[in-house]
């Protein structure tokens, strides 16, 4: 380093400090006298209009600095008051927000009038064409034996009432139809004897032969032959106990079969159930009786007519879903089972109901808001009871409106954020704890855009 240069700082250092401590001297006067200026106008009247106390002080490049007294921020500045927003009447207004003309046209602020109108909701599911159970039943034998002639032999058939299914050789019936023509012949025998008793076994033997014969379902008229011709059939033929299709076949020829063999399943299709599964939420809107309407694209009949004619008195733990049923006429045989399509269920009407938009709505988690314009800018969020939800834009209102209210349906959470803001703020500096910032509390929402900057500061 040259000899110039190291005169240079010696020179230079003392000057350097010279200035520094000057200018404090300056500016701190400054700093000191401005405090205390508004330490003396906040102990007259008050620093906002009317002689009102502020709410907090802060900073004015730094508003997250908050104080519950005036002073000076970090960066030197005098603190400058947050005044309480005020009524028409020059009384303040907690809860309320004032917003400008220009700002609310920034944010985009639409209000809407709360009207009375007849609510209604279709519900709509997806529902799948199943058997009526009530038209389906069971073929079983009531003896055992070994099917020899099998005379339905596909799943889809169709059987009419009293049809015959399948032909049985049962070595139990063929000596049950053995016995009932000895009990004949007995009877004749003692017809004659002149002892009652032996008489009335007689005749006893044979009905309970008949009856024996009968509970094996046996036709009367066979049981007539049988007595009539004498002639013991070594086969029972099995009849249609009802007409419908084939839906299940449980038998083959030769097979062996037993009291408890299931051998034909037999559904009439003449009239269907369509079962839909619908949402709790939606249930209030449902009522055994309803007219329903069912449409498959696929099928070229249109909307075919129905009525509700059951609701499920519980839910399934795992959808969390009720069924419901529909029943249709299918004489034509145009819906098949496990066919799906659309349900469309017209629910009850709810007639002249509160009722507000759903985008009016904000959901907290614990309550329901809703924010009230009072006019001349000024807003009030407002908890609300909210009823049905008519799925097509509408809530119904319980409670915390009344017909004719305007209530904000756009940029309304922006409002309720500044709201919050000044609740949180206010229950802050009353606790007296005045140095914490606004970062440390949880405000909801956390962050706002910056469009809202603006609305904060009026």
């Amino acid at each position: 380093m040259s000899r110039y240069s190291t005169l240079f700082l010696v020179l230079a250092i003392p000057v350097a400090l010279s200035a520094g401590w000057w200018g404090r001297g300056i500016f701190g006067a400054a700093g000191h006298a401005g405090m205390e200026r508004l330490a003396e106008m906040s102990a007259a009247d008050g620093p906002c209009p009317d002689g009102a106390e502020a709410l907090y002080w802060k900073a004015p490049m730094d508003p997250n600095y908050l104080r519950d007294e005036p002073g000076l921020s970090p960066m030197g500045m005098a603190l400058i008051p947050e005044c309480p927003r005020v009524g028409g009447d020059g009384a303040a207004v907690e809860g309320q927000v004032v917003i400008d003309s220009a700002t609310m046209h920034n944010i985009g602020v639409r209000t809407v009038k709360v009207e009375r109108r007849d609510l209604t909701r279709s519900v709509r599911a997806v529902g799948r064409v199943a058997f009526d159970e009530r038209r389906v039943v069971h073929v079983h034998t009531k003896v055992q034996g070994w099917v020899e002639k099998l005379l339905i032999d596909f799943v889809g058939q169709k059987v009419k009432r009293g049809e015959p299914l399948l032909e049985i050789y049962s070595p139990e019936l063929v000596a049950t139809q053995e016995e009932l023509l000895l009990a004949a012949r007995y009877r004749e025998d003692t017809s004659k004897s002149p002892f009652d008793d032996v008489r009335d076994g007689g005749d006893s033997l044979l009905e309970t032969t008949k009856r024996r014969l009968a509970l094996w379902d046996i036709p009367k008229r066979d049981i007539e032959r049988l007595l009539t011709t004498g002639e013991v059939k070594r086969r029972l033929t099995l009849y249609a106990p009802a007409g419908g299709v084939v839906t299940k076949l449980g038998v083959r020829s030769g097979m062996e079969v037993k009291p408890n063999s299931n051998l034909y399943t037999i559904a009439d299709l003449s009239r269907v159930w369509v079962l839909a599964n619908v949402y709790e939420y939606e249930l209030p809107w449902l009522e055994v009786g309803q007219s329903a309407s069912i449409e498959l694209s696929y099928l070229p009949t249109g909307p075919l007519a129905g009525k509700l004619t059951y609701i499920a008195p519980f839910l399934d733990p795992k959808t969390r879903t009720a069924e419901v049923r529909v029943e249709l006429d299918n004489s034509s045989m145009i819906l098949k089972p496990e066919m799906f399509g659309n349900m469309i269920i017209a629910g009850s009407p709810r007639p002249n109901a509160l009722v507000i938009p759903t985008e009016a709505v904000i959901r907290s988690g614990r309550r329901m808001i809703t924010v009230v314009s009072l006019g001349d800018g000024r807003f009030e969020p407002r908890e609300v009871e909210l009823g049905l939800d008519s799925g097509d834009g509408f809530f119904e209102v319980r409670s915390g409106l009344v017909e004719g209210d305007e209530i904000v349906v756009s940029s309304q959470f922006l409002i309720d954020s500044e709201s919050n803001l000044q609740e949180a703020l206010k229950k802050l500096l009353a606790g007296g704890r005045s140095t914490q910032s606004v970062e440390s509390m949880e405000l909801v929402p956390t962050a706002l855009p910056h469009s809202a900057q603006s609305m904060k500061e009026e």
